[in-house]
């Protein structure tokens, strides 16, 4: 985390005193939202995300795994839209996954 995140991506903090979550971006591409569970549901993810989308006027993209249906459905909530699905050869977890795109143009 220290080397790769922290040296290497833009990172935002959501807390209340203590870390409720992060979100990291490496360019137009939001590479982690994480948002610790006792406190998902509650604003901090999509604060978060929000900021993301304020420091990246021109569109952000993102992997979700296919099955996160919970955080496709937050993204698509937030005016991502689905562009593309593979089978999980390229990412380092082989697991299926979903990219999405915002733009400021992509309706909410």
């Amino acid at each position: 985390m220290q080397h790769a995140v922290l040296a290497e991506q833009q990172v935002r903090v959501a807390d209340d005193g203590r870390v409720l979550g992060f979100a990291a971006l490496d360019g137009n591409w939001l590479e982690q939202l994480y948002v610790d569970p006792d406190h998902q549901g509650r604003g901090a993810g999509r604060a978060l995300l929000e900021d993301a989308q304020r420091l990246r006027p021109g569109g952000l993209r993102l992997h979700v795994f296919t099955r996160n249906t919970r955080a496709r459905r937050f993204y698509e909530a937030a005016g991502f839209v689905l562009v593309a699905q593979s089978h999980g050869h390229d990412n380092e977890e082989r697991e299926p996954d979903c990219t999405y795109v915002w733009t400021e143009a992509t309706p909410t």
